[in-house]
């Protein structure tokens, strides 16, 4: 367990940050992605700004899932069972919410996030598992994002009005409710109940709602331009599970005629809105007519997403670094040949695991390309092998590659996807090798994003929200070569900063598919560019690895992006 925090948690008034999923550390499976990694990145950045924060999730007991992966690539999923008591601490008090007229209880595990500085977070996880609850309400905080429609409303009513009481009942006093992505805002509806009118001092019935004075509490951002992403739920199945705690006719005002969108319920009742990247807000500006989204760049924890070799070397020649990221605009100050011998210890560790977990052996002279997210189709994990013919002639003997990631259980694509990929592994032979890491976590992630020489990332534009994959990545010196979508757009200077794929991003709704254009880019880069410069100039490619550590890292961090959301959010 982390260190207890040092002062009163209580005694300031907090933001409350709520999130469906929080990676805080690898052995701890309360997350399923980059929403869950960028969680808690955005937590221990509030622990080092030592910001008055607390944070509010579901416990989620059987996590996510453990990822098996036969020889043919077949995802099967297991439980990530983990025992909440070794790491936190499980609180004395209890509050309940209605789910089906029936009473739920709800208890809360603590665990604290403590820096350095002196700074301490607390993170409240939810959980049902109560001997009083019923069998069937004891699951609810089993499993993140399982089960059915029901199933996950029952989650976000736990989440949302449950973690409101609980930080009520716990004595906080909160001046903003950050919500991250739609998962949360049942808490809007919470607080309306909170501040509500005595009626007889309205002439309006709609006027007993004070939403004025919950949207000044309110604070929400949005992570997704994908339609699936943004939660849906039909309003017989919202009435039979919440039951009347807000008029129907008010609810559908709030979050929809037709159903209950969750996004849009949060948009109507925040006065701060954001997107996680300049491109992303104007997608959802697009996506969501008439409301005012801003834009806060997503930013990664530096200290967190750097290999060892490389804190080594930037305690060395750039201290304080963790804390002010800024510095490593001076990156220039550190010598070439120690940062190819940084970049070749975190390779060499890579390459080690890799032939540890799989068997492949892979050579650490090679051009080394890492792909590593969640398995989906728009993510287009397969466009480097549209041509597999001209893929072996530019890249035989030149290029090996490394893959990652989960698909959902429910996502038959993903897995097909994963498939497809072991196929194209025997079908490339010797003639370039491929790796598939399974059960891609954190761990897997820092050595992913630090070893290998170019990071790959191929989504079909405009889907990509943010991308902090690719951030990670210049934190520890490596290429980034990817479509123009996300936080790249404002990261990528062309032979400077990493390379671009396909055409510039001029769109701001969904485009049919660009697969041919996008990998004939792909291929002529690699060809001409990418693979003549690994092995013929070193000094220019140690000097693009540089521009990604004092261009990119110095301003893709979530220190900056904390900083703006106290000046632009926070303080309002």
């Amino acid at each position: 367990m982390t260190l207890a925090c040092p002062l009163e948690l209580t005694k300031e008034p907090k933001i409350a940050y709520f999130s469906m999923e929080i990676g805080i550390q690898n052995d701890i499976p309360t997350y399923s992605g980059g929403l869950g990694v960028l969680a808690g990145d955005t937590i221990r950045t509030g622990a080092d700004l030592k910001l008055p924060m607390v944070a509010v999730t579901i416990l989620v007991k059987k996590g996510y899932f453990i990822q098996e992966l036969d020889e043919y690539g077949k995802q099967t999923e297991l439980p990530a069972d983990w025992e909440p008591s070794k790491y936190m601490k499980l609180l004395p008090v209890k509050i309940s919410v209605q789910i089906e007229g029936r009473d739920v209880l709800v208890q809360a595990w603590q665990y604290n996030v403590s820096s350095l500085t002196g700074g301490c977070i607390p993170i409240f996880f939810l959980d049902t598992d109560i001997p009083e609850n019923i069998p069937e309400d004891r699951e609810i905080t089993a499993k993140l994002y399982g089960g059915d429609l029901s199933y996950r409303l029952k989650q976000e009513i736990v989440l949302g009005i449950g973690g409101v009481r609980m930080l009520h009942e716990l004595d906080f006093e909160i001046k903003k409710y950050h919500m991250n992505e739609g998962h949360s805002s049942l808490l809007t509806l919470e607080l309306l109940n909170r501040f509500k009118r005595p009626i007889e001092d309205v002439w309006d019935e709609k006027l007993v709602w004070d939403i004025e004075k919950v949207k000044d509490l309110c604070v929400f951002t949005t992570h997704t331009p994908i339609e699936a992403g943004h939660d849906r739920f039909p309003y017989d199945l919202v009435q039979k599970t919440l039951g009347d705690f807000i008029p129907l006719k008010v609810l559908k005002e709030l979050g929809g005629q037709d159903n209950l969108n969750m996004t849009r319920l949060g948009l109507n009742l925040s006065e701060f809105i954001n997107g996680v990247a300049k491109k992303h807000s104007e997608v959802s500006r697009s996506m969501f007519p008439g409301y005012e989204i801003n834009a806060i760049t997503n930013g990664v924890h530096s200290f967190t997403w750097t290999c060892d070799s490389f804190k080594r070397l930037f305690d060395k020649y750039l201290p304080g670094w963790a804390n002010e990221p800024e510095l490593f605009v001076r990156v220039g100050r550190i010598p070439d040949e120690e940062i190819w011998e940084a970049h070749l210890e975190a390779k060499n560790t890579l390459l080690d695991y890799v032939k540890r977990t799989t068997g492949v052996e892979m050579n650490k002279d090679i051009l080394t390309i890492g792909f590593a997210r969640r398995a989906t189709a728009y993510k287009r994990a397969d466009l480097i092998f549209s041509d597999i013919e001209r893929l072996k002639k530019i890249g035989s003997g030149k290029l090996q590659i490394i893959y990652a990631g989960k698909a959902h259980p429910k996502d038959e694509p993903g897995k097909k996807l994963i498939e497809k990929i072991f196929s194209i592994k025997k079908e490339l032979g010797s003639a370039l090798k491929l790796s598939y890491l399974k059960n891609y976590d954190m761990d897997i992630a820092l050595k992913m994003v630090s070893g290998v020489d170019v990071w790959l990332n191929t989504p079909l534009r405009p889907r990509e929200a943010s991308g902090t994959s690719g951030m990670k990545a210049a934190h520890n010196g490596v290429i980034n070569f990817s479509i123009l979508d996300g936080w790249w757009i404002e990261g990528h200077i062309e032979g400077y900063t990493g390379w671009s794929i396909g055409p510039n991003p001029t769109e701001t709704t969904l485009v049919e598919n660009m697969d041919s254009r996008d990998s004939d880019d792909l291929y002529h880069k690699l060809e001409h560019i990418i693979i003549p410069l690994y092995y013929q100039n070193r000094r220019t490619w140690i000097k693009m690895m540089q521009n990604a550590i004092g261009k990119n890292a110095y301003y893709f961090n979530s220190h900056r992006m904390m900083r703006r959301y106290v000046t632009d959010a926070y303080i309002r």
